[in-house]
């Protein structure tokens, strides 16, 4: 199976693919995303593109904005609904859909925050996916994506992330939004062995909670008033 054929709800079910929890969710957001919420970076309107368990969209709300967070998988916006209501976070709503036909909201979000989504998207949706988020965000909206960089697993495993270089990511966005900068940040996950790789080692730093620490990049882009729509 490749991640373009990934069973998403059973990720979530824990009955898929992994051992366990999908190692993208640490139970908080992305150290990179929290200091932008910390800094003020993200404004109402927020969309959270595939939101996962809606850690970033629950961060966001508890920060005094208004987010809605998209994902595909039933079990994983159910969550996500479960603890707002448990954290009392009126302000996050989310909804299930598919990010690459997402619509109904045209112009409406100040800020996009896409936190691992770009590299699990099949690269032929990709085009789709920036159009909608394209169409969904407000003239001179902020759009920040974090993605795996390339490298950032084995060329030998099956099923992994559709990794980029800064000049793919450039290229792709660059269509849609006015690019600010890509730089390079860590990706933490809750990884012990490779499905598939079980020998394989990879060789990055784990943080103080023994979470790998896999390179990746963090966009920012602004949506102008020109452009495809």
């Amino acid at each position: 199976m490749t991640i373009d054929a990934m069973d998403w709800d059973g990720a979530y079910r824990e009955d898929g693919f992994f051992d366990g929890p999908p190692p993208w969710n640490i139970g908080e957001p992305q150290p990179v995303i929290a200091d932008l919420i910390r800094a003020g970076a993200l404004r109402s309107d927020v969309l959270d593109a595939g939101c996962g368990r809606g850690e970033v969209s629950l961060a966001l709300a508890a920060a005094n904005c208004t987010v809605l967070g998209v994902e595909l998988s039933d079990t994983a916006v159910a969550w996500a609904r479960r603890s707002a209501v448990q954290r009392g976070l009126s302000n996050a709503t989310f909804e299930q859909a598919d990010i690459t036909t997402f619509a109904g909201h045209d112009g409406r979000f100040s800020s996009v925050v896409d936190c691992t989504l770009f590299h699990a998207l099949p690269i032929d949706k990709r085009d789709a996916y920036l159009k909608s988020v394209h169409r969904a965000a407000a003239v001179g909206a902020d759009y920040y994506i974090l993605v795996f960089a390339k490298g950032a697993y084995p060329a030998e495993m099956v099923s992994k992330p559709n990794e980029v270089d800064a000049y793919e990511l450039h290229a792709a966005v660059g269509r849609y939004f006015d690019i600010d900068f890509i730089r390079p940040t860590p990706i933490l996950a809750k990884v012990d062995a490779l499905p598939g790789l079980p020998d394989v080692v990879l060789p990055f730093e784990r943080d103080s909670l023994g979470r790998l620490q896999f390179p990746g990049y963090l966009l920012h882009a602004r949506k102008s008033g020109s452009g495809i729509a």
